[in-house]
C-alpha cells in the first residue's frame, strides 16, 4: 500500500473515531412543542404553589367584594370555556377560576394561583374571539411563569422587612388599595419589562398550541395603539399595567416568524362569540336603560314576539333567560 493510501486511511479512521457532538438544542422555552414539559415558573421564590393559591383566593374575594362581576351564565360559561381551553395548553400548574367584570376597561388580570378576571370592556372592543384569546393567553402566561410571587420575592429581598407584611395581608392590603381608587387591573400587577417579554413569547405559544392564530394577538395591540392615535388617552388606561411598545410589538412578530410554524388553517372566531358579545352588549344596555328611571320604559320587544309588556316580561324574567336575538332586516 502507498504512503498516501496509508495516510487518507488513517485519516478516515481518525474521522470515523470522533466523539459526535451533540445537536445544539433548542431552547425548550421557545418551543411551543415544550409546553407542558417544562418550568417556566422555576426561580427563586418564597411562595409554595400552595401558598401563592391561597393569597390569589384572598385576593380575588377581595376583587368580588368591591367589583361586580357578571354571572349571565351565557357569557360567564363561554369566557370560562374559552380561557380553560387555553390553560390545558399552558406550562400552567394551577387550576383556573375564570371570571367576567362588569369594567368598562379594554383588560384582564390573573392573579397569582389562577384566579382570572376579564372586563366586559375588552370582550366588546375585540373583533374576533382569537383577538380576546391573545389577551387572554398573556395573563395565563403570567400565572404559569409565577411572576407576581417571584417578582414580589426579589421586592422582598431588597427589603426583607416587609416579609413579613406580605404574608399577614399586607400585599392584600394594597390590592384593597387599587381596587379603592378604582384601579382595576391592581397596581402590584405592574410586571418588569423581562417578564413581560416572557408573557407575549408564552402567550403566543398558547394561543398557538388551541389553535388560534397568534397575529391576532398582534393586531389587536395594533388596533389599540392605533385608537390612541385617533384618540389620544385611551392607552392611558388601556393595558395600564404591561404598555405596549414598538419593540414589544416587533418582539411578537419575530416570535411567531421564528418559533411558531405556519398552519394551514387557524380558529379567527366562532359563533360563539359573536352571541357571548352580543348578549353581553344586550345585558350591559338593559342595564343602563333600567337603572336610570324606573318610569321610562324598559327595552321593546319585537313585533310578533309576543303580547306580554316590557316591565311584565323584567319581573318574570330569570337571569337564565335567552333572548332570541334578531337582525333588522
Amino acid at each position: 500500500m502507498s504512503t498516501r493510501a496509508v495516510t487518507l486511511a488513517t485519516v478516515f479512521f481518525c474521522l470515523a473515531t470522533l466523539p459526535t457532538l451533540p445537536a445544539k438544542s433548542k431552547d425548550k422555552k421557545k418551543d411551543p412543542d415544550e409546553i407542558g414539559n417544562r418550568d417556566v415558573g422555576k426561580g427563586v421564590n418564597f411562595y409554595s404553589i400552595e401558598k401563592e393559591i391561597a393569597l390569589g383566593k384572598q385576593m380575588a374575594q377581595e376583587v368580588e367584594h368591591e367589583a361586580k362581576i357578571i354571572d349571565d351564565p351565557i357569557v360567564a360559561e363561554y369566557v370560562n370555556r374559552v380561557g380553560q381551553n387555553l390553560v390545558r395548553n399552558s406550562d400552567a400548574k394551577v387550576p383556573f377560576t375564570i371570571k367576567v367584570l362588569d369594567s368598562d376597561e379594554v383588560n384582564a388580570f390573573a392573579l397569582p394561583g389562577g384566579f382570572f378576571f376579564v372586563n366586559s370592556g375588552l370582550i366588546l372592543k375585540a373583533e374576533s374571539e382569537a383577538e380576546l384569546a391573545g389577551v387572554m393567553a398573556h395573563e395565563i402566561a403570567h400565572v404559569a411563569a409565577r411572576h407576581g410571587t417571584r417578582q414580589a420575592t426579589k421586592g422582598e429581598i431588597i427589603n426583607y422587612a416587609s416579609l413579613p407584611l406580605i404574608f399577614m395581608g399586607g400585599w392584600t392590603g394594597y390590592a384593597i388599595q387599587g381596587i379603592a381608587s378604582a384601579a382595576i387591573p391592581l397596581g402590584f400587577l405592574k410586571f418588569s419589562r423581562g417578564a413581560e417579554s416572557e408573557a407575549d413569547m408564552l402567550g403566543l405559544q398558547y394561543m398557538y398550541k388551541t389553535g388560534y392564530d397568534p397575529i391576532a394577538f398582534v393586531d389587536f395591540f395594533e388596533k389599540l395603539e392605533s385608537l390612541e392615535k385617533t384618540k389620544p388617552g385611551t392607552m392611558a388606561k388601556v393595558f395600564s399595567t404591561h404598555p405596549l411598545t414598538e419593540d414589544r410589538i416587533a418582539a411578537a412578530q419575530k416570535n411567531i416568524q421564528e418559533n411558531l410554524p405556519s398552519r394551514p388553517e387557524y380558529v379567527i372566531t366562532t359563533s360563539d362569540f359573536d352571541n357571548a358579545k352580543a348578549r353581553l352588549a344586550m345585558l350591559l344596555n338593559r342595564r343602563k336603560i333600567d337603572t336610570k328611571d324606573d318610569n321610562k320604559p324598559k327595552l321593546r320587544r319585537a313585533p310578533g314576539a309576543g303580547g306580554v309588556d316590557g316591565d311584565a316580561q323584567d319581573k318574570d324574567a330569570g337571569p337564565d333567560e335567552r333572548p332570541t336575538l334578531k337582525r333588522r332586516p
